[in-house]
């Protein structure tokens, strides 16, 4: 098509729309499939551009971000080979909950269907995980695709969309108009129905609230405290959402997911009513379906989710509400106290002393206590400080041992992905500069995105990673010596001197043998102003939080014995 008024090439007008939508960062890795986008990127200045070294770290960095500001992060990749590595943030931002967008570069429109070099069907590939796939044929629908994927990707639960742009495509000139920016569809709690929640709550004698999901606010969290405050409630967060509610609210009791203590387990039973806001009540919150009886719990269940299909998809429930946790937060926090709340006072005392009992460190095995270390950040990080992590046992540490104050201090993976930490945790410090970003990281988590550090460095994201370096795969060790007791097989790994690894980046590296040398380490790598990653020497004995290796090992041969 020939150059003439108003005449921009797709990939200038794509990103005029992600501009006009709000995007401020875009994270990706080049490939030659989308040149024409990044070019227009060039001159597009209020959109940042993070080069990152490997697609899931590109991916994971954009989820983070749509954590961590509610708008959906933007990740642009290549076809075929960048999108399959992409594929791992694309899950984390399904199961989580996340509003995000992978724009994939796509083999020519004349090629399509022909299995052209790294062509993919992306229909097929990401069916099942994104809550919608589409692929731009024509450079003027470019601003209609591009709103309805942010409609789509913060409307309801929010989710992660996938758009494919064939190459030839972004490089056509057309004259379109741009679209206005998107609002999202969120649904509201009706009048009769606070109203019938609050005759529910009026009734009960041990009731729960349990709060998790997407879609939440620091206005969320407060409307939230302020409703169970004025009503003596105890809140269970969920799963790696244990910032939705500040944890030294006099009602938290802690959290429900992988690692919840007996205590948690019984309170969750014993209830009569439980006021689920935001969370799926899928199978790690409900200790794989067994916290309540199925289908029919004996419990009162008030569910409110924005996705009227997610609720009564597991448990029956009495009382549905579709709505955003924002505006369920809101209403509830202005409903008057109940007037029967005394009943449940000894409740909500009790489930806070379960908390707090179960926050008391346990000594760990070997000379770096990891509860000593976690309970030193939690004292002395700022309340707003930013704690990143991916998946493994030494999580557990942090979800047991640090205290959370405000929305939006916790990025995990509620999916539970490997390797996720690190990019979070650069995402974070690149949106919030201003913030300490802190990331748990095991070492096998680390291995699998250890390159995003050189982002870090690229892009002067001085985070601090502190590595729980205990040369096993711990997690997957714990469940063998559970099942296979003494018979090691595929778990160790062999790690490089990872303050080193930082160091030869660029950053600043630190190794902590002892205990009493992590304050001082911290503080260097803190104030050294560069990304820092402190390699802590963990005995591998200490595999739990709860039990050593040798007592899991000793408890599964007993099993097999009797």
């Amino acid at each position: 098509m020939e150059n003439g008024p108003g005449l921009r090439t797709g990939g200038r007008i794509l990103i005029d729309a992600l501009a006009l939508n709000g995007a401020d960062t875009v994270y990706c890795v080049p490939g030659e499939s989308y040149l024409a986008a990044l070019d227009a990127l060039h001159d597009v200045q209020q959109i940042r551009t993070i080069v990152c070294r490997q697609e899931g770290g590109a991916a994971m960095m954009a989820e983070a971000y749509g954590k961590l500001t509610g708008r959906p992060g933007i990740c642009f990749v290549t076809r075929g080979p960048g999108a399959s590595n992409a594929s791992a943030g694309v899950h984390v931002a399904a199961q989580d909950s996340t509003p995000m967008i992978l724009f994939i570069g796509q083999v020519d429109r004349q090629t399509l269907d022909r299995e052209g070099f790294q062509e993919v069907d992306f229909k097929q590939m990401f069916g099942g995980q994104a809550k919608f796939i589409g692929q731009i044929a024509d450079a003027a629908r470019i601003p209609e695709y591009v709103n309805r994927a942010f409609q789509i990707a913060t409307s309801g639960r929010p989710g992660p969309v996938v758009l494919a742009l064939p190459e030839d495509m972004l490089t056509d000139k057309v004259a379109v108009a741009d679209a206005a920016p998107t609002r999202a569809a969120q649904g509201q709690p009706a009048p009769v129905q606070m109203a019938t929640l609050a005759e529910f709550l009026d009734k009960a004698d041990r009731p729960l609230v349990v709060v998790g999901g997407g879609l939440w606010s620091q206005a969320a969290a407060d409307d939230i405290k302020r409703f169970a405050a004025a009503s003596d409630l105890p809140v269970f967060t969920t799963f790696r959402r244990q910032d939705y509610v500040d944890n030294t609210y006099a009602g938290y009791a802690g959290f429900l997911g992988v690692g919840m203590p007996a205590s948690a387990i019984k309170r969750a039973k014993e209830s009569d009513l439980i006021l689920a806001i935001g969370t799926r009540l899928g199978d790690v919150v409900t200790d794989g379906y067994q916290l309540f009886d199925l289908p029919r719990p004996k419990q009162t269940i008030v569910h409110i989710h924005p996705e009227p299909g997610e609720i009564g998809r597991v448990w029956q429930v009495d009382l549905p509400i579709v709505a955003s946790p924002i505006a369920a937060a809101a209403a509830l926090a202005t409903l008057a106290p109940v007037a029967g709340r005394a009943r449940w006072r000894a409740w909500t005392k009790g489930a806070r002393a379960d908390y707090l009992e179960e926050s008391k460190p346990r000594v760990t095995p070997g000379p770096v206590d990891m509860a000593t270390v976690v309970r030193h950040l939690s004292d002395t990080l700022p309340d707003d400080a930013i704690i990143t992590n991916g998946a493994g046992n030494y999580a557990t540490w942090a979800h047991r041992y640090y205290s959370f104050r405000r929305f939006r201090t916790q990025l995990a993976p509620a999916s539970g992905s490997m390797g996720y930490g690190l990019p979070a945790a650069v995402a974070a410090k690149i949106a919030a500069p201003h913030r300490a970003v802190v990331c748990f990281a095991g070492d096998g988590c680390l291995m699998m995105t250890v390159q995003e550090f050189a982002t870090a460095v690229q892009f002067g994201a001085a985070v601090v990673v502190i590595v729980f370096n205990n040369g096993m795969y711990g997690t997957i060790r714990m469940h063998q010596e559970r099942h296979y007791p003494g018979r090691v097989s595929g778990t160790a790994i062999q790690n490089p001197d990872f303050a080193a690894l930082a160091r030869a980046c660029g950053g600043h590296g630190e190794t902590v043998e002892r205990t009493e040398q992590f304050a001082d380490a911290y503080r260097r790598a803190a104030s050294s102003g560069k990304p820092a990653i402190i390699d802590l020497k963990v005995d591998p004995e200490a595999l739990t939080t709860r039990a050593s290796l040798s007592e899991i090992r000793a408890a599964a041969l007993v099993k097999q014995r009797a």
